[in-house]
């Protein structure tokens, strides 16, 4: 049991994208909290993959350690660094 937790632990680090419950995880909060923080424009914008959303982990990592700024602040953000 705990090689195969291992193992999706080893794979969810690996992915490009992230489900909810996977960001949830990363973010140590509940996956309704992640829809909450999603609906009010908190979270960095997700991709959607045909009735999938995901968020990109990459930017995810970025906009953590840029203190979490909310949806339009790192939006912003990112235009001014491109």
């Amino acid at each position: 049991m705990e090689e195969q937790n291992q193992k999706k632990a080893r794979s969810v680090r690996e992915a490009l994208a992230v489900r909810a419950r996977e960001l949830a995880e990363m973010l140590n909060v509940s996956l309704r909290q992640i829809w909450r923080l999603n609906a009010s424009g908190k979270l960095p914008r997700p991709i959607r993959l045909g009735g999938s959303v995901r968020w990109d982990r990459e930017e995810v990592q970025r906009w953590f350690e840029a203190s979490c700024p909310d949806r339009r602040s790192w939006e912003a953000t990112k235009e001014v660094a491109t």
